[in-house]
């Protein structure tokens, strides 16, 4: 049982250490690295259920003390099992926003859409076609009566400027 739990707790310590390398890894070798840790977790897993069928095989007097140790084990795995878990949930979540991000940014946001849902909106409403076109053309024209009201006002400007100096 002894060579068996020496390997185990190595193996707890090297797991603490390769949970550091998660932090700095980069996001190529980042599934790798919880891949490798996830396997040796397992792996421990299968070692504690052994330890657990060896410590109660052990003497009377050492039986209690066995027991503890695998326990401390069973722990501190556990808690490594759930450092692995809440670090992949927090991964997976910042992917998330980030693809979300940019999805957010190369979407091309069009007038058509828009008018559309106004149309759609009139509609329901019960406003009839030619009332909506006749909004439509109003609004047309209206761009165009603000184009040459700035042209205007620049040209005025640029007289009164010129006349000033």
């Amino acid at each position: 049982m002894e060579p068996l739990y020496q390997q185990t707790h190595k193996q707890v310590h090297e797991i603490q250490s390769h949970m550091g390398r998660l932090e700095t890894a980069d996001k190529q070798s980042l599934h790798l690295v919880e891949n490798e840790i996830q396997a040796s977790i397992d792996q421990i897993f299968s070692h504690l259920e052994r330890l657990e069928i060896l410590s109660s095989k052990e003497p009377p007097n050492k039986r209690q003390n066995a027991k503890l140790r695998v326990d401390q084990l069973k722990y501190d795995v556990q808690h490594l099992q759930t450092a692995l878990r809440n670090f992949q949930h927090r991964r997976y979540t910042r992917e998330e926003q980030e693809r979300q991000r940019e999805e957010l940014l190369s979407r091309t946001f069009t007038t058509n859409g828009t008018q559309k849902k106004i149309l759609d909106i009139a509609n329901m409403l019960g406003l009839s076609n030619t009332v909506m076109r006749l909004i439509e053309k109003r609004a047309f024209q209206d761009k165009y009566l603000m184009i040459g009201g700035m042209l205007l006002t620049c040209v005025v400007m640029f007289l009164v400027v010129q006349y000033l100096t």
